[in-house]
């Protein structure tokens, strides 16, 4: 199975700067490849730099497994992740303890590494990652958010969410303490894709909307700029990211 990538971020209708970053690479063989989108928070300058310092550690920390003579063995993979993440959200801090301006710094992250048709995730959070197969959509990563726990635990209806003040207070994130990801493996298939998004596109774009818009285009570029493009139709509040992967 060959990957296929593309990306895209906007800082939307609505936003003056954008805080989201991204990034992908792929081995040089097409045997892997690497995926991360982070959402930045605490103010304009401050989501920016983490958002940024997320994604450059990642790449870095990860990046050199993509060679064969580096390969990772799967067994690994959650603890060299797990790694990168740990070290993304110590630059932060340290970043964040150099500048009284950045104290509410921080960011989420979700991360795929895909090798041999296996994909490996990790996030913390509230950007996600989907499954697309069939003409179907499913999400693999739970929202680390007030909400979503007040979802689970009945205390609020779907369709109160909208009305939640703190909606997207996060629960864990990059930056924090003790910033432990959540790990999931999915087997891919060949003709699958991997969506990775900030909540600038769930919150800008129904998921029903998202499968007619991607299922007519046939490269991973037009199906992230259709998401996006919908994405400011609809007056998108807040930074757009997405990252696809096609496996041919």
């Amino acid at each position: 199975m060959i990957p296929r990538v593309a990306g895209l971020t906007d800082v939307g209708a609505v936003r003056a700067a954008n805080q989201d970053a991204i990034d992908w690479r792929i081995s040089d063989d097409n045997r892997q490849a690497l995926l991360v989108v982070a959402d930045g928070m605490g103010g304009y300058q401050g989501g920016e730099i983490a958002s940024r310092i997320a994604v450059d550690t990642i790449m870095e920390a990860l990046g050199g497994h993509l060679m064969p003579a580096n390969r990772c063995h799967s067994d690994a993979l959650p603890d060299a992740m797990q790694a990168a993440i740990t070290l993304a959200s110590e630059r932060i801090q340290t970043r964040r303890d150099s500048d009284a301006a950045l104290a509410k710094m921080g960011t989420t992250v979700v991360l795929a590494w895909v090798i041999d048709g296996d994909a490996h995730i990790a996030h913390l959070g509230d950007s996600r990652c989907y499954l697309v197969r069939n003409a179907e959509l499913q999400c693999l990563t739970r929202d680390d958010t007030v909400v979503q726990n007040m979802l689970e635990d009945g205390s609020i209806q779907p369709d109160d969410v909208p009305h939640v003040p703190f909606r997207n207070v996060l629960t864990r994130a990059l930056g924090a303490s003790s910033p432990l990801a959540s790990f999931r493996q999915v087997a891919l298939e060949p003709g699958d894709g991997l969506l990775l998004c900030s909540d600038g596109l769930t919150g800008a774009l129904p998921e029903a909307d998202w499968l007619p818009l991607i299922s007519g285009q046939e490269s991973p570029e037009a199906k992230v700029r259709a998401l996006v493009n919908a994405s400011l139709d609809n007056k998108a509040a807040d930074n757009v990211s997405v990252v696809f992967l096609m496996l041919n």
